[in-house]
């Protein structure tokens, strides 16, 4: 469990480094060789380069503060009978009379095509402290889905 803490703040740290870099001296750097163009009302190169610039501060910004969230994340106060973080839970979609497993994990790890779905999703959110035999009603793209819970497994069982 700790790994897994550990190798998500390693993926945000290093993306962290490579936008300061970026912010703090490619950029500067582009917008200096842009103003040296001449006119900023018409220079693409400048105007490219300070909306970089934005974006890369906005990204940046969301990036401490996912840092900060996951510094809060203390995997000892899971439940251990009710699905949350790191739980494998196996859904029964009540119209389609058919099961679907899923693994709530962090925004990082998901990969909806490997059954792996954000704590933070609507269905992620939706089965957040379930236990077997709860009905659960969720929005999606696709419209209203009911499903069942019938199996479940938490951090605890997978140790």
């Amino acid at each position: 469990m700790v790994d897994l803490a550990e190798k998500i703040k390693k993926k945000l740290t290093d993306e962290i480094a490579l936008l300061e870099h970026e912010l703090h001296t490619d950029l500067p750097k582009e917008i200096s060789v842009a103003r040296a163009h001449g006119d900023l009302k018409e220079n693409a190169e400048y105007k490219y380069a300070k909306e970089r610039q934005s974006f890369v501060s906005a990204r940046l910004g969301q990036l401490h503060q996912r840092m900060a969230d996951l510094s809060m994340l203390n995997l000892s106060n899971l439940p251990k009978d009710r699905a949350a973080y790191g739980s494998r839970i196996t859904v029964l979609d009540v119209a389609k009379r058919s099961k679907i497993e899923y693994k709530l994990v962090t925004v990082e790890e998901a990969d909806a095509a490997k059954g792996l779905i954000s704590t933070s999703s609507p269905i992620g959110r939706a089965l957040l402290g379930k236990k077997v035999g709860d009905e659960v009603q969720v929005t999606t793209p696709a419209g209203l889905k009911d499903y069942e819970v019938v199996q479940l497994f938490t951090i605890y069982d997978e140790e």
